[in-house]
């Protein structure tokens, strides 16, 4: 079964006295149960309008995008998917614990099962000698671990994470890789955007890269090795020239 399967996605915002802008511009991909998938593009490539749309915040303007062959305005699917949004904002008055506490609930866990959760994800993300400091007084870093510890209550089959490493140190992204390395050995699928392609290279199966809304290229990283200089290079040469240069490389040869 496809995890994420999104076919021909607009997304358009309405502006004064001017066309729609389309963030996602006729976008088609899937990714498949048990990949890890780097979702790449520069700012206002469509990435997290692309993200809104697959947990059911925005409405596509046409096209659709199914999590595990359900829509994704519905409930059962979001019930499926831990989230990660780019920007997440906890309440600086309560605990690293209690927040978490507060989005298991939400999440349907209750007493010692959440309580478990809890410590053990805290854990993970070394956040356990401050899970009862007040989340003012944490780091961005910190603040970061708190909301991938949140993302991955329940045990998600899939996790859906914008811009996953911001903020992090190097030991926190190292931290991080072993984490989603984890995820993934449990069987659960991970997508993810991020700018810091290193990680990206380190981690996923597969890069997807979109430029003004279009998807412009789709590459195994294993198909890449040898072919680029690096990853990063690939990059910028490929949203420079807003289509994939491996492909017209293969075709001029």
């Amino acid at each position: 079964m496809r995890a994420i399967e999104v076919h021909e996605l607009v997304v358009a915002y309405r502006r004064w006295f001017k066309p729609p802008f389309r963030a996602v511009d006729n976008l088609s991909f899937e990714v498949c149960e048990g990949e890890i998938v780097g979702f790449l593009g520069v700012n206002g490539a469509g990435k997290t309008s692309t993200i809104k749309t697959l947990m059911g915040f925005q409405p596509p303007t046409s096209g659709e995008a199914r999590i595990f062959g359900m829509s994704a305005t519905d409930a059962r699917a979001r019930q499926l998917v831990g989230f990660l949004p780019e920007t997440a904002l906890y309440s600086p008055y309560l605990t690293p614990y209690e927040t978490l506490r507060l989005y298991g609930e939400l999440h349907g866990l209750r007493g010692r099962t959440l309580k478990a959760q809890i410590e053990a994800l805290l854990e993970a993300v070394n956040l356990a000698s401050k899970m009862h400091t007040l989340n003012k007084n944490l780091s961005k870093g910190m603040l970061q671990r708190v909301g991938i510890a949140q993302a991955l209550l329940g045990d998600p089959k899939l996790l859906i994470l914008d811009e996953v490493s911001s903020g992090l140190d190097p030991i926190g992204k190292r931290e991080l890789r072993d984490l989603l390395a984890t995820q993934r050995e449990r069987g659960a699928t991970i997508f993810f955007s991020s700018h810091e392609l290193a990680e990206v290279a380190s981690i996923c199966d597969r890069i997807l890269i979109i430029h003004q809304g279009r998807l412009i290229a789709e590459h195994q990283l294993s198909d890449l090795a040898g072919r680029v200089e690096s990853l990063e290079d690939y990059f910028i040469r490929t949203v420079q020239a807003g289509r994939d240069v491996l492909t017209e490389e293969a075709q001029a040869a």
